[in-house]
């Protein structure tokens, strides 16, 4: 994978992959190959961001609340996780891609675990793009799982409550040694994170597009990159320009 020129690519991309289900039924067609077509959006996002010199990009692939859905559909999500696995882990490991895998994984079904670890072991000395999966994943419950693991660490005499920092927490969280979200992109034309890395996102661009994610090609990638090298980030403070008006 080539490193793009680009000077405004960001580190790393987060995205919401939305609108299987919606892309389905505007064409009359089961939801399974909605999430089908979304399999080969993955490949896709994969290699775009590889090409651009992108070195993370985080894929929120099953919440934690997704496990509220129809059984059947999960089953398929869950078939379709396994297929991509099988088949898609040997062409990544070729490609130097790293695999991590975020998310709680006390709860997993026995069969989708070891599938997981065994990417994540496969590639973990590959130094290409990481790839990070969010799978049964929910920020609001990876902090409190942070905060737990601190508060036994408290309880044990190991740790001083003073000695809880923003930057301990955030040792704790699943996303450890895995540097914040420049960018976050959001498909279907939904504008919200729902529950998706809210620690990590604190100063993240947002960037929402309209088209489901099925149709998130490359060029769909490139407009959002394109929106994101328009952004100012200040992280809480000024520009150049705006500190030489106040001295002026």
């Amino acid at each position: 994978m080539s490193k793009a020129t680009h000077q405004t690519v960001p580190q790393h991309v987060a995205i919401i992959m939305d609108g299987n289900g919606r892309w389905a039924n505007k064409r009359g067609l089961p939801r399974t190959l909605g999430h089908k077509k979304g399999v080969e959006a993955v490949r896709e996002a994969v290699r775009t961001a590889g090409d651009l010199g992108i070195d993370y990009l985080t894929l929120f692939a099953f919440s934690s609340e997704n496990w509220r859905r129809p059984e059947a559909e999960v089953n398929d999500l869950m078939g379709l996780l396994k297929v991509f696995i099988r088949r898609d882990l040997a062409e990544l490991h070729r490609q130097n891609v790293r695999i991590r895998i975020i998310g709680d994984r006390v709860h997993l079904r026995g069969d989708i675990l070891p599938l997981l670890e065994e990417a994540e072991e496969t590639t973990a000395r590959n130094s290409g793009i990481t790839l990070v999966i969010a799978f049964n994943y929910g920020a609001r419950d990876e902090i409190a799982r942070a905060a737990q693991a601190l508060a036994a660490e408290v309880a044990a005499g190991r740790l001083a409550p003073e000695e809880i920092t923003a930057q301990r927490l955030a040792s704790r969280l699943d996303t450890a040694g895995i540097p914040d979200p420049d960018l976050v992109i959001r498909t279907s034309g939904e504008e919200r994170l729902s529950n998706f890395l809210l620690w990590q996102a604190a100063y993240a661009e947002l960037v929402f597009v309209p088209e489901f994610w099925p149709d998130f090609d490359r060029d769909v990638f490139l407009r959002a990159l394109d929106a994101y090298s328009r952004r100012e980030r200040r992280f809480g403070g000024v520009t150049a320009a705006q500190t030489l008006a106040v001295g002026s």
